[in-house]
């Protein structure tokens, strides 16, 4: 019997981590929005700061995104309440995580081909 690898979603891969921030698709960037098209730098504001308007490039992903993996920085902690309010008024749902672990989530959703995006704070 031959095993066969289905292949991964396209779309951007985060390759690793470099100093506060993230290499993806050879490009290396403190802070960064992800959806399953595209990867852009971002210049995050502080987190207890963080509003949909910050956040506007992945809202406008089209289907709306499942939900939104958010990389809070080196450790986890809880977005701002309005933020998640108006994100799941949008029918857009929040999974908070720390920076490591929300671009190791994101390789391995994309990897199922599930529609998500993500914003990463630096680390």
């Amino acid at each position: 019997m031959k095993a066969e690898r289905t292949p991964a979603a396209s779309g951007p891969r985060v390759q690793g981590f470099a100093g506060r921030g993230f290499r993806v698709d050879g490009i290396t960037c403190e802070a960064v929005l992800l959806t399953p098209e595209a990867a852009q730098a971002w210049a995050a504001p502080a987190l207890e700061a963080l509003g949909a308007a910050d956040l506007a490039p992945l809202l406008a992903c089209r289907p709306a995104p499942e939900f939104i993996l958010l990389g809070t920085g080196p450790a986890l902690r809880r977005p701002p309440a309005a933020l998640v309010a108006a994100l799941e008024a949008q029918g857009i749902g929040v999974e908070a995580m720390d920076s490591r672990a929300a671009a190791r989530t994101w390789g391995l959703l994309r990897g199922e081909g599930r529609w998500i995006a993500a914003a990463l704070m630096p680390l």
